[in-house]
């Protein structure tokens, strides 16, 4: 089970001389309850595996004196966190409380004292009514990496008894120290040294927080960068992000809010980088489809390819020529593409002769949702315009290979954008 998403698209507000988030990410007070009911269980779970090391020491117990003390194989056998709770303190970050928590404990001892007297046997250590808070502050620091740090921690103990098992047990166990287990906290200034992921082998998109976290008793709001980077090149856009807002609701769990500097970054980086190109060969047409990539199709609109090409395939070549752009509007989202189609006739020997260079204007509408926690889209064509570019055949009618164009780009290269997209 996922957390539920609304994807809020904002109607962006130009804003000069400030650094403005691409993307803003809302956590609620629901989220936060239901992340509870997720970290508890598996805090609980995490407890029983840890390994508590071995305590050593020595203690004065009257009348012996001076006791040489050892408890080894020291196993977690239940933990309980029965009752727990978190909220969301204005201004600083979480609160988390747990009340009537147990523990209970069993292992080995072994004691030495009167310099010659051994003795060993077993214990059980019983911890109840353990009760613990922590405030947790959620700031950022400044290269915009997320910082989490303690700002206050209590914990009480109801009661504790411990029976020892086997050998003389002395009527008077020493006061033994309880140690920190190997897992627990060391320290209490946490962040998160990654600011970049990998999306593939042409982006990384960073994500360091533009500003602090807005708390307030209702919600957790954080405003991330949400560029896009060419891999090992960070080259910066020729546009910024520009303001915008979440929606005041809180009745869902997470609220996430993508905007068109985001979008864009991603095109200009895959534009920059070549990867906005496609080759469609009459292989990824649809078979029921009765229009052909092959010369006989071309033919029938311009002769003269039929008549210098005869009997052979045609791949055409899809290509931006500038960075695409995409507006934001409500309930609606437009993609505006410049490019070229370039078809070629394939020869025996597998050269490609072209044939012609169309120019290509397009406009798409995209609808943006969130699919397993990532932001998908599925693109749908609303119009396209062919003018003539080059030709190597001779002069022809762009309009005559409109229905061929319209089917290629509906049936293989806008598919082909959503297989992408999902």
């Amino acid at each position: 089970m996922f957390l539920c998403c609304w994807l809020a698209l904002g109607a962006l507000i130009p804003l000069t001389l400030a650094t403005d988030p691409g993307v803003k990410v809302k956590l609620t007070a629901k989220g936060l309850e239901y992340g509870r009911q997720l970290g508890m269980a598996a805090i609980q779970k995490k407890l029983k595996t840890i390994r508590v090391p071995d305590i050593s020491g020595k203690a004065s117990v009257s009348p012996i004196g001076t006791v040489q003390y050892s408890l080894t194989n020291l196993q977690i056998v239940d933990v309980g966190l029965p009752t727990s709770t978190v909220a969301l303190v204005p201004g600083t970050g979480v609160r988390l409380s747990i009340s009537k928590a147990f523990i209970r404990l069993d292992g080995n001892w072994r004691v030495k004292y009167l310099r010659i007297i051994k003795d060993s046997g077993s214990f059980d250590l019983n911890v109840s009514d353990l009760t613990v808070g922590a405030s947790i502050a959620i700031k950022s620091d400044e290269t915009g990496r997320p910082t989490v740090n303690s700002v206050g921690c209590e914990a009480t103990v109801g009661s504790a008894s411990i029976h020892f098992h086997g050998g003389a047990r002395l009527k008077e166990a020493p006061a033994v120290p309880a140690p920190m287990p190997e897992s627990g906290i060391e320290r209490d200034t946490f962040c998160l040294t990654a600011v970049l992921a990998k999306v593939d082998q042409y982006a990384e998109i960073e994500y360091s927080m533009v500003s602090s976290p807005a708390v307030t008793t209702s919600s957790i709001e954080l405003g991330l960068k949400g560029e896009f980077y060419n891999i090992g090149k960070r080259q910066e856009p020729p546009f910024s992000a520009a303001a915008f807002d979440l929606p005041p609701q809180t009745d869902n769990m997470l609220y996430v809010g993508l905007s068109a500097f985001t979008a864009n970054s991603a095109a200009f980086v895959y534009s920059t980088a070549g990867a906005l190109s496609l080759y469609v060969t009459d292989d990824m047409v649809p078979r029921a489809s009765p229009i052909r990539l092959n010369t006989r199709t071309f033919g029938a609109f311009i002769p003269q390819i039929a008549e210098r090409f005869p009997g052979l395939m045609v791949k055409l070549l899809v290509k931006t020529s500038e960075t695409p752009v995409v507006t934001f509007e409500p309930n609606n989202t437009t993609v505006q593409a410049t490019g070229t189609v370039t078809a070629y006739a394939i020869q025996p020997n597998a050269t490609l002769s072209p044939l012609f260079v169309l120019n290509l204007e397009s406009s798409a509408s995209a609808r943006l949702f969130v699919n397993v926690m990532r932001v998908a889209g599925n693109v749908t064509l609303n119009k396209m315009d062919l003018t003539l570019g080059t030709s190597y055949v001779g002069e022809f009618k762009v309009t005559a290979l409109n229905s061929v164009f319209q089917m290629v780009l509906k049936s293989v290269v806008v598919p082909q954008l959503n297989g992408e997209l999902c």
